[in-house]
C-alpha cells in the first residue's frame, strides 16, 4: 500500500466499488452461481471464520496480512447487506448509519454536552446505563436478554456473568469461585464414576462455566488465555517432533516417557 497519504485510495469510492461488485456477483442472470445460491444462514459461518482470521493476524502481529483479513471481514458485511437489500429489508447504508448513530448515542461526552472529565468507573456505569436504555427500546426485559447465542461459549459465559453481576448476583470474593470449582470437580468425578455420558457432559459444562467466572474475577480473557495455551502446546510439541526427527524418528516411534522428557526440555529451553 502507498506510504504517502495523498496517494491512498478514497474510502468512499472503494466502498461503492465493493458494493457494486457484490451486487454483480449476486445478479440472477450474470452473477456467480455460488454467490447467488447463498443465504444468511450459509454465509454466517464464513462471517465468524473471517472475524477469527482477523484476530489471528493481530495475535501474530502479521500487520501486512491485516488489511486483507479486514477486507475479507468487510466483504461479509457487504454480502449480508446485499442479500437483505434484495429482500427489501435494509442495505449497506442502513448498516453504516446504524453503527454511526449508536456510537454517537453511546458517547455523549464526545458528541454531546456531557463532560469528558470522568473516572473509568463512571464511564463504565454510564455506558451500561445507555445500553440499558437501548435494550428497553428493543423490549429486552430480562437481565440476560440480548446476549447473542452465536458467541463463542466462553465469551458468552463471561457476558452472561457480567450481566448477572451488575444486579448483584456474583461472589463478593474470589474464594467463593475457587470453592465452587472444587465442588464442580467433585461432581464431575462422581458423574464419570456413577452416571451416564449426558450427565458427565453437563457437569463438565458446569465446571467450564465456573472456570470462566474465575477468569472474569481475575480479569483474564479466557478465550485469549486458551489461545495462548494452544500456541504453547503447539510450540512445545513441535520441539518434541524436531528432537525425534534428529534421530530419524517420529512421535509414533517414541513412547510417553520419552516424549515427557522432551516436553520438559522444551519447557526449560523456553524459560532459559
Amino acid at each position: 500500500m502507498p506510504d504517502d497519504r495523498s496517494e491512498r485510495r478514497d474510502p468512499a469510492v472503494e466502498i461503492t466499488r465493493l458494493i457494486g461488485i457484490m451486487s454483480d456477483l449476486r445478479d440472477p442472470q450474470t452473477g456467480c452461481p455460488w454467490d447467488i445460491e447463498q443465504d444468511f444462514a450459509t454465509i454466517a459461518p464464513y462471517t465468524i471464520e473471517e472475524a477469527h482470521e482477523v484476530e489471528d493476524a493481530i495475535e501474530r502481529e502479521a500487520w501486512d496480512e491485516l488489511p486483507g483479513e479486514l477486507g475479507d471481514l468487510l466483504l461479509q458485511v457487504v454480502f449480508h447487506a446485499q442479500m437483505a437489500s434484495e429482500k427489501g429489508m435494509f442495505d449497506f447504508a442502513d448498516c453504516a448509519a446504524s453503527i454511526s448513530d449508536k456510537l454517537v448515542f453511546r458517547h455523549p461526552h464526545v458528541f454531546g454536552d456531557e463532560s469528558r472529565d470522568k473516572s473509568a468507573e463512571q464511564q463504565v456505569k454510564d455506558w451500561e446505563a445507555i445500553k440499558a436504555v437501548e435494550r428497553a427500546g428493543k423490549a429486552e426485559r430480562g437481565t440476560l436478554d440480548g446476549v447473542a447465542l452465536g458467541l463463542p461459549a466462553l465469551t458468552r459465559a463471561i457476558k452472561l456473568q457480567n450481566r448477572a453481576a451488575r444486579v448483584g448476583f456474583d461472589w463478593p470474593e474470589i474464594s467463593g469461585v475457587t470453592d465452587k470449582i472444587t465442588e464442580e470437580v467433585a461432581e464431575l468425578v462422581e458423574a464419570r464414576d456413577t452416571l451416564g455420558q449426558d450427565q458427565v457432559e453437563e457437569e463438565f459444562g458446569d465446571l467450564m462455566f465456573v472456570m470462566a467466572n474465575l477468569a472474569r474475577h481475575l480479569k483474564v480473557d479466557p478465550e485469549q488465555a486458551l489461545r495462548r495455551a494452544n500456541a504453547k502446546f503447539t510450540r512445545r510439541f513441535a520441539a518434541i517432533e524436531e528432537a525425534l526427527a534428529r534421530d530419524g524418528r517420529r512421535p509414533e516411534d517414541s513412547d510417553l516417557a520419552e516424549m515427557d522428557r522432551l516436553w520438559d526440555a522444551a519447557k526449560r529451553a523456553e524459560k532459559a
